[in-house]
């Protein structure tokens, strides 16, 4: 049986979290298959790895203080700071976009243990990447709805999915950026 994210006010956010969940992954795939958009080359987008990591990093310090204030019964706080999270992922999400539409894949040069490292953090962040934009939408969503059973049921899944992504973001960052060029 279907759960629907409904309150008795009618906010279901349902339809939403599954247009911006195809969305998203679905540009976020286009993004690596097809050429890039030409417009778009005559611009200089190689700040935009490193301004990535640091919207990675805000997002995980966002996070960590939305744990933090939850933990401390403070929602008010966590609400606020689950919803900052929310938009860093999302200027991420759109600087993301514009520097993979516009620029070449970097390749990294790593060799050995190091590269075997450097693929397993990849596949392990782009995987769980995909899984945690309808994880985390969810959540909000029954946060917002004051579901809170629901939503304590499904953040045990989403805090540390979404900690673990935002970080191996940096990650990622600092270990391709000696090949970016």
């Amino acid at each position: 049986m279907e759960t629907i994210i409904q309150t008795p006010s009618g906010k279901n956010y349902r339809p939403l979290i599954w247009t911006l969940t195809l969305a998203i992954n679905g540009l976020i795939a286009l993004a690596f298959f097809l050429p890039n958009i030409e417009i778009l080359k005559q611009y200089d987008f190689s700040f935009l790895p490193k301004l990535n990591a640091i919207l990675n990093s805000l997002t995980f310090i966002s996070l960590i203080v939305a744990l933090v204030a939850v933990k401390q019964k403070n929602i008010k706080r966590h609400r606020n700071f689950v919803l900052l999270a929310l938009f860093w992922t999302s200027l991420f999400l759109v600087s993301y976009l514009l520097y993979h539409f516009s620029t070449p894949s970097t390749s990294f040069g790593g060799q050995g243990i190091t590269k075997v490292i450097y693929l397993f953090i990849l596949l392990t962040h782009i995987v769980l990447a995909a899984i945690i934009v309808p994880l985390a939408l969810i959540s909000i969503g029954r946060g917002l709805n004051m579901e809170v059973s629901k939503h304590k049921k499904i953040v045990r899944w989403t805090m540390p999915i979404w900690l673990y992504v935002s970080l191996t973001g940096v990650i990622v960052y600092l270990m391709i950026s000696p090949y970016y060029s």
